[in-house]
């Protein structure tokens, strides 16, 4: 009788201990990547928007697409429907506030504060697009000194407003 075996070739044969290396390898590997997009990403997300000042004081900004945040001076917007095209200044809010519509307020009635001016092309005027009101633009900076935004978010002044208990029952007046 004839006896068949199957061994495998010395040279196809590998050692366990080589298995387990690579595959120890390649997994550190994909840890370690996983672990450098959480803390890049929590790092480069940490701030929601940078301030007026943020972006003028400092030129690595400059050119690149950010987020920033500012008090809307009402005197300053002007729209051009035919073009669509918005321009208005924004100006520095202080970092810390108690009252959000306190701070647009005080922002707006400093000389000394910081503005910017705002482009914003390819978009209707929005309501909420007043004096007081926070601005949050997505843009660069560009050379021109001008911030050109893609993106306009507006937080209305008059929803930061409180309301005392004995203001509650009275009648707002119009002018």
């Amino acid at each position: 009788m004839v006896e068949i075996s199957w061994a495998k070739p010395k040279h196809l044969r590998k050692a366990k201990g080589s298995e387990r290396l690579k595959f120890l390898i390649g997994g550190g590997m994909i840890l370690a990547s996983v672990l450098y997009l959480l803390v890049s990403g929590t790092l480069q997300g940490a701030r929601y928007f940078i301030t007026v000042d943020d972006l003028l004081n400092d030129g690595a900004y400059r050119g690149k697409t950010v987020r920033i945040s500012g008090a809307v001076d009402g005197e300053s917007i002007e729209y051009d429907s035919e073009n669509a095209i918005i321009r208005f200044e924004i100006v520095n809010i202080p970092g810390q506030f108690d009252d959000l519509a306190s701070a647009l307020r005080a922002a707006l009635a400093d000389p000394a504060a910081s503005r910017l001016s705002i482009l914003v092309e390819d978009e209707a005027i929005p309501d909420l697009l007043q004096h007081e009101a926070q601005a949050i633009l997505t843009g660069a900076l560009e050379a021109d000194g001008i911030f050109h935004a893609s993106e306009l978010l507006l937080k209305c002044p008059s929803r930061f407003e409180e309301t005392s208990p004995e203001g509650l029952n009275a009648i707002p007046e119009h002018n």
